[in-house]
């Protein structure tokens, strides 16, 4: 059993190897992308089908032995690996409990002269068994209906007067390069909005969400300040760093 509400300087898999068997509510996982790119903290992996299998077959089993049979998981990452990863999470999860692809699409990326520009993530979403828990009264997950009085729908069962849930494209800003508030320097930090709308729906309040990946720790962050416990765990010692100063 290890101790909650604390980041782990290590190797995930090292670390998800310690812990006890169903005994997380949320995982989220903004992996690593397949970049090659040296980042100084770590080196990315290479977009080649059998190194990502061999790094991320053992940890999706890990996850999945750890996750809660009401459990949900988001594995986020970008065009270069998402067709592996998918896969690789039907083997460790089942194709059967795939529940959406979600795209974040955001508000910049490099242009590109030759092709159109990247301008969104894929996060794959998860569940651990038919009984996961998913929110779907949180405001978090719906939006206005596009009519004031939608035709119909006052006389059927899906009317909610919180509004409709919403889709699986998700447009949310990136961390501006000014912010002043938020930002912090690390290179792959995450918007907090994006980061609440995967945990406050779906895990329980008072429940556990774990990151194994964890970065700047925007994850931790929206769970300490709702009311949730926590597992940090990033193999760079900045991260951890990042991320405990955001805590305090």
């Amino acid at each position: 059993m290890i101790e909650l509400n604390k980041v782990y300087n290590e190797d995930n898999l090292t670390l998800m190897k310690q812990m006890d068997s169903r005994s997380v509510d949320l995982i989220y996982c903004d992996i690593l992308y397949g970049t090659g790119r040296n980042f100084g903290e770590y080196q990315d992996l290479i977009a080649d089908r059998q190194i990502i299998a061999d790094f991320y077959m053992p940890r999706f089993i890990e996850m999945n032995r750890i996750l809660k049979d009401t459990g949900n998981i988001f594995i986020q990452c970008d065009w270069r690996i998402v067709h592996w990863v998918r896969i690789l999470l039907d083997s460790a999860f089942g194709y059967e409990n795939f529940c959406n692809e979600i795209i974040w699409a955001y508000n910049s990326a490099p242009r590109k002269k030759d092709r159109l520009g990247n301008r969104h993530d894929n996060v794959l979403w998860y569940q651990k068994t038919d009984e996961h828990y998913f929110n779907s009264e949180e405001p978090l997950i719906r939006e206005p209906y596009s009519l004031s009085a939608p035709r119909g729908y006052e006389k059927e069962k899906y009317y909610n007067p919180l509004g409709k849930v919403i889709g699986d494209v998700w447009n949310i800003n990136i961390i501006g390069q000014n912010d002043k508030t938020e930002r912090t320097g690390y290179p792959t930090q995450k918007p907090i909005p994006l980061l609440e709308r995967i945990v406050v729906p779906f895990c329980p309040e008072g429940g556990i969400v774990a990151d194994f990946f964890c970065g700047s720790g925007t994850t931790l962050v929206v769970a300490k300040n709702r009311g949730m416990n926590y597992i940090g765990c990033d193999i760079s010692e900045e991260a951890c760093r990042i991320s405990e100063e955001r805590l305090q």
